[in-house]
């Protein structure tokens, strides 16, 4: 199954390095919440693709959800994750998908651009390009890179709160990075390149693919109360579990 929903992930990605540094029609969902033809064209693209499958799987899609999200036989796609990215030619932009199922779950998140794919199933690891990853060993939180991000809606509503976790992630850690793709970030704490991410208000295709390549890759990801990480939780937090409880202690406020 994710061989081949793999060829279908690096054939949609072709559309998106052929567009990239190219004029394309933008259009607003929101202020600031863009989608671009290319968004459209890759959804297009993999769900007649993905309609082969056998199994009766519910396809939910970003520019196509219909507020029907099912707990099992789901695959779950963002066809560009950091669609704003894209426009501005910053090469952090990536297809994610995932599939899951009661008994199988697995994800791909694919940057076309900087050709890098992150693959993972149930039970096999988390791979780069072919070769295993794994999180980073650190265990101290002032040795930490940091990823975060800032969906529209969490400015909008909580732009103080944002702003002050910033500061307590800033003067405890070695770092902060925010470039813009969540499902990347995921990636990037499952090979070891961030010690920690956290960000709220995060759709489930944001995040599908991602949480199955961090906890394949050794990591966890949870909630602002340090349970599993649901699709329903307004926070997301992932951690190569060394940092877990002093970076939920610093997002707290404890």
């Amino acid at each position: 199954m994710i061989n081949f929903l793999k060829e279908i992930v690096i054939e949609a990605g072709k559309i998106i390095k052929e567009n990239f540094n190219k004029s394309n029609t933008v259009h607003y969902k929101g202020k600031i919440d863009l989608v671009t033809e290319i968004d459209i064209k890759v959804e297009e693209f993999i769900k007649k693709r993905l309609e082969t499958i056998e199994g009766d799987f519910n396809i939910v899609a970003e520019e196509s959800f219909d507020g029907n999200l099912p707990d099992d036989k789901v695959i779950l796609l963002d066809p560009i994750d950091g669609t704003t990215n894209f426009v501005h030619g910053f090469p952090f932009v990536a297809i994610s998908l995932a599939l899951i199922d009661k008994d199988y779950e697995c994800g791909i998140v694919y940057n076309p651009i900087l050709d890098e794919i992150f693959t993972a199933e149930s039970g096999k690891g988390a791979y780069l390009n072919g070769e295993r990853i794994f999180v980073s060993k650190t265990d101290n939180l002032e040795k930490s890179l940091i990823a975060t991000g800032f969906p529209y809606s969490s400015v909008v509503e909580n732009i103080d709160k944002l702003l002050k976790l910033l500061s307590n992630v800033l003067k405890n850690t070695r770092g902060i990075r925010r470039a813009g793709s969540a499902a990347l970030d995921l990636c990037y704490v499952a090979k070891g390149v961030f010690d920690g991410y956290y960000e709220s208000n995060l759709k489930p295709w944001d995040v599908a693919a991602g949480k199955i390549v961090v906890k394949e890759a050794g990591g966890e990801v949870l909630n602002i109360e340090g349970e599993s990480y649901t699709f329903s939780d307004k926070f997301i937090i992932a951690t190569n579990k060394f940092i877990t409880k002093d970076l939920l202690r610093l997002l707290n406020g404890v």
